[in-house]
Order: structure tokens, then C-alpha cells, then sequence
């Protein structure tokens, strides 16, 4: 796992094997930030990272100057790495916190520019986060919610859909306060 770009481009982040998380891959995620690159400047986002893992978003976030990134992660070891990365890393502007996503999102009252969510694809209720979101009105009035998941899931139908992509195993949809549908 490496940071692709920003103030710590090419650093390459060595996982314990005692991690069981999946990171979103560097092919994914590089292709991820380059289509986010030509629609946003990441210098005065607020951004949230839901089920963080690795913290491999976040990191790449921080990286590239983000206002605040809060990473969420429930798993005591994930959010420990994520914590200390950031520390080792000096990235000032990532909060970790151990949480439920579920119940951060139910008692969260900030909005964010862009919120990425790679839950387990295993995790039955994952897609619920996306109607959490949207009715929680936790985006800005222009953000973005970015949901990765497996190809067994479709959001083609949902009315804040706007795009989809594929890269590998690894699918995303985007999703705005608007109401579009996945072309």
C-alpha cells in the first residue's frame, strides 16, 4: 500500500499481518483521485472516511492537503495503525476516531465535501449507509458521497447516482445531494 500523491507521494505504508482489512487497491484508488482531481480542490474540503481499515484514504487525503480528514474505524488494531501512521506521518489534519460508522453517522452533525465509505463487502446492512448519509443531510451543498463496493451491488436506479466505476473487483458509486441517476 503506498500514497500515490501530495506531500508524502510514494510513501509506501507497511501493514501488520494482525490487519484484516481490505485495502481499496493502489490501481483503484489512483484512478479514484484522478477522477476527483479534475472536480475538486482538495485544500478546503472537509472529508470523512468510513470504515477506514488501513486508513489508505485517509492517508491519501492528508496527503494532499484536505482542511480535516475523520477517519472511522470500530476495529481497536485498524484505528491504533491509523492513529499512529498519522502521527509518524505528522498529518495535523487527520482526526482517527473508534467508532461505529453506523452510529457516528446517526449522531454526526457536521457536514462533508466528500465522504468515502468501503465498508466490508460481507456487511449485509453496507448499503444502508448510503440513505444514512443523504438523510442525514451530511453533505455540503456541492459534496460528494463515494461508496465502494462489490459488483453484487447496483445503484444504478438510485436517484443521487450520478456515476459509476469499475476498476478490478473493485466498483464505485457517486452519489450527490442532487437528483441524477447512474448513466
Amino acid at each position: 500500500m503506498r500514497i500515490i500523491s501530495g506531500t508524502h507521494r510514494g510513501r509506501i505504508i507497511a501493514t501488520p499481518s494482525n490487519l484484516r482489512a481490505r485495502p481499496t487497491t493502489d490501481f483503484a484508488k489512483e484512478n479514484l483521485f484522478n477522477i476527483l482531481n479534475n472536480i475538486v480542490d482538495f485544500e478546503d474540503l472537509d472529508t470523512l472516511d468510513l470504515f477506514s481499515g488501513t486508513g489508505s484514504i485517509s492517508y491519501e487525503l492528508a496527503s494532499r492537503g484536505v482542511k480535516s480528514v475523520v477517519s472511522i474505524e470500530i476495529n481497536a488494531v485498524h484505528h491504533k495503525f491509523i492513529k499512529d501512521n498519522a502521527a509518524k506521518f505528522g498529518f495535523k489534519n487527520l482526526f482517527a476516531v473508534k467508532a461505529n460508522a453506523f452510529l457516528y453517522l446517526k449522531s454526526c452533525n457536521k457536514q462533508f465535501d466528500i465522504i468515502f465509505s468501503d465498508a466490508p463487502y460481507d456487511l449485509e446492512q453496507s448499503n444502508e449507509v448510503v440513505d444514512l448519509i443523504l438523510s442525514r443531510d451530511l453533505l455540503k451543498e456541492d459534496g460528494i458521497l463515494i461508496f465502494e463496493h462489490s459488483k453484487s451491488l447496483n445503484f444504478n436506479e438510485h436517484p443521487n447516482c450520478y456515476d459509476t466505476r469499475t476498476y478490478g473487483s473493485v466498483n464505485f458509486s457517486f452519489f450527490k445531494k442532487i437528483e441524477n441517476s447512474c448513466e
